[in-house]
């Protein structure tokens, strides 16, 4: 089974004060806009909602609001994929070619190219496992990470550390050529967050 990876520039900061912002314009803004795809969702997990769940409007009005939360643990997605909406509303999606869709351990295969670059600062994997912003529940799919604009900073930073590293010595590490294309990709996300002040990168898998 593969997996997609969807990844958005963003005012980090600004992103997560939506979470608890009790901004009811926002979810109007929302409801107007993505009506169809909130629509669309419902019918995908019409079984889930049937059994408790919240449907995707609930679940967006809970995140926004701060809760409140489902307590069964099961529901957890559904919180996550309204996080994803507002990032996707709120920022400019990333091109995600390299990673869309990616089989088994694609994402540890790209952390150790960088790695093998120098650059320990982040990590795509932290994509899957890093977790939503509090207080969200708990959800394994879609997982949820972010770079912060601290952690992009340092990342670039090691990255060219390791090019001066390499044009001295002319000898590169050995990576397979569609890790290579990987980590540049991930390098132009970092790029783009550097020349916005406060904006980092937040990634999902699902």
């Amino acid at each position: 089974m593969s997996s997609s990876l969807s990844v958005h520039l963003l005012d980090v900061a600004a992103t997560r004060a939506l979470v608890g912002s009790r901004d009811d314009q926002l979810l109007e803004v929302i409801r107007d806009r993505f009506g169809d795809d909130l629509t669309r969702d419902d019918a995908s997990f019409r079984h889930e909602i049937e059994q408790g769940a919240p449907t995707a409007y609930e679940a967006l009005r809970a995140v926004v609001h701060g809760g409140p939360f489902s307590e069964n643990e099961d529901h957890g997605f559904q919180y996550g994929y309204a996080y994803k909406r507002l990032c996707s509303l709120t920022g400019t999606f990333l091109d995600n070619s390299c990673f869309t869709p990616h089989r088994g351990d694609w994402l540890a295969q790209v952390d150790q190219g960088l790695k093998a670059l120098g650059v320990t600062a982040v990590s795509v994997e932290d994509f899957g496992y890093g977790g939503l912003p509090a207080p969200l529940p708990y959800t394994f799919t879609p997982g949820c990470g972010t770079w912060t604009p601290e952690a992009v900073a340092r990342a670039l930073e090691q990255f060219e550390a390791t090019k001066r590293a390499v044009d001295a010595s002319g000898e590169a590490p050995p990576l397979e050529p569609e890790i290579v294309d990987a980590v540049m990709q991930c390098l132009g996300w970092m790029r783009h967050a550097e020349e916005r002040p406060g904006f980092g990168v937040i990634g999902f898998r699902s």
